[in-house]
Order: structure tokens, then C-alpha cells, then sequence
């Protein structure tokens, strides 16, 4: 997991606060997982690429209503079951309806990965941060669990983690007291594989999510984002998301 330079404390007032933001998360992180157990999958020494970015082109013409293959997915990937009232919810379904012409569409609804993302902009600590690939993470050494980032995510794509965990992927470590997000799978990016959602809806025969490099020209994805009419949801506040939808 990487960060920029620009992410990297600047003082030492900084440094300290988040220090002490650290042995805050500390007291409260789940039994039998450390601090240093970020998710992980890319080795440490090799950087993500500014090269990349990775995002997602759903398909909402072929996203069905009532189907939550994706949604659980991510909770078998991640280690959530969506049993608790409060558990995380890194993905969710949402029905829409276009009052023009009365016309519904079903949809996944998750982080954006935006570019300009309003989650790290609030971040007191750093914890929120985007690496050079587009893909916006919370580092849980220095989360201290403010909820600043979610009251500043426009798509109420971020949880806070409200109790003691247990049985994780420990690909995907969390801990209470934490806030987390979708990562896009980081640690099966990282590995050369794709999202779980994704995997799920295209082993189901959905076909609904395409995951991919944007950046690549030659790449499916940023062929249908250059050909097909897509949608950014809230375009208006100007954050060039990496999730794109096609059909609404």
C-alpha cells in the first residue's frame, strides 16, 4: 500500500497527533490483529503506478433488481455478513426511477475511488489517503475513528466499525473503533485479480461490472467509456470518480 509524498506528514506537531491517533486505534483494534496488518497483496517495496487507474463500468441495463451477488461477495471477501444491524456495508443495491419517462434501474453503490476524493480533504491524520492508481484507502494505523470522511462522502459509501471483529481474511484486516470503505479488492488488484463483486457478477453471468484500467486505451473498459454514453453519479461537484454507469 502506497501514499504519495503529498500524503506524508510535514511537522512534527503532525507526527505527533498522529502518534497519537495510532495508540488510539491501538486500544480499540480487534484481538489477534496488529497494527501493521494494513490489507496488503503488493509488495511493500513496489509502488502503484500513476500509469493506472483503476475503475469500474456498471452496466445498468444488465443489473438486475433484487440480485446481491455482488453485495455478497464483498461480504464473503471482506468479512462481513450483513447480519448485524451494524455491520459495514462496503457495497449496496439502490433502485432508482427517472421521473421523466417512469423507467427504474437497480444499481451497486460503492466508493467512487474519486480523484478528487472530499474524504482525504477532511482527514485530520492522513488516514485517508488516494494512491497513485486511483484507488482511495483508509490506512487504520492512523485512523482514529473522527467520522469526519464520512460525513464528507457525498455517496455514504464509508462505515465505521462499531464492534469487536473475528474470523477475518487476513488479506483484509479491520478493527473496531475504524472507519472503512471499499478498497476495490486492493489485495486481488494488487495480485494481478479483480474485485470480488466484479468476479461474482461475471461468474453468475451477469456481466454487469467491468473492472479495469481507464487509463488504458486498450483496455474493454476504457473502450466502452470512450464509445458508450456513461455516468458519473453527483458530476456536478466536479470529483471524476473511477466508478462510471452505463444506462442511466
Amino acid at each position: 500500500m502506497d501514499k504519495t509524498n503529498d500524503d506524508k506528514p510535514s511537522d512534527g506537531s503532525r507526527r505527533q497527533f498522529i502518534g497519537y491517533g495510532a495508540a488510539m486505534a491501538g486500544l480499540a483494534i480487534a484481538p489477534g490483529v496488529t497494527l501493521f496488518d494494513l490489507a496488503h497483496g503488493r509488495a511493500p517495496e513496489e509502488a502503484a503506478s500513476n500509469k493506472v487507474r483503476w475503475g469500474m463500468l456498471i452496466d445498468t441495463g444488465k443489473c438486475a433488481s433484487g440480485c446481491n451477488d455482488c453485495v455478497s461477495a464483498c461480504g464473503k471477501e471482506n468479512g462481513f455478513s450483513g447480519s448485524r444491524e451494524t455491520d459495514s456495508q462496503w457495497i449496496r443495491k439502490v433502485e432508482i426511477k427517472d421521473l421523466r419517462n417512469g423507467q427504474s434501474h437497480s444499481l451497486p453503490m460503492m466508493c467512487q475511488h474519486c480523484e478528487h476524493p472530499p474524504c482525504v480533504d477532511v482527514c485530520p491524520t492522513g488516514a485517508s489517503f488516494k494512491r497513485a492508481d486511483g484507488i482511495v484507502l483508509v490506512d487504520r494505523h492512523i485512523c482514529i475513528g473522527c467520522r469526519y470522511c464520512m460525513m464528507a462522502c457525498p455517496y455514504k459509501a464509508r462505515s465505521f466499525v462499531h464492534e469487536e471483529l473475528h474470523d477475518q481474511n487476513p488479506d483484509v484486516p479491520r478493527g473496531k473503533g475504524c472507519v472503512e470503505s471499499c478498497t476495490l479488492c486492493v489485495h486481488r488488484v494488487d495480485k494481478g485479480g479483480q474485485p470480488a463483486c466484479a468476479e461474482a457478477c461475471s461468474e453468475a453471468g451477469h456481466n454487469a461490472i467491468l473492472f479495469g484500467d481507464l487509463n488504458d486505451q486498450n483496455s474493454e473498459i476504457s473502450k466502452r467509456v470512450t464509445k458508450l454514453a456513461t455516468t458519473q453519479v453527483r458530476a456536478d461537484l466536479g470529483l471524476n470518480v473511477g466508478i462510471r454507469y452505463q444506462g442511466i
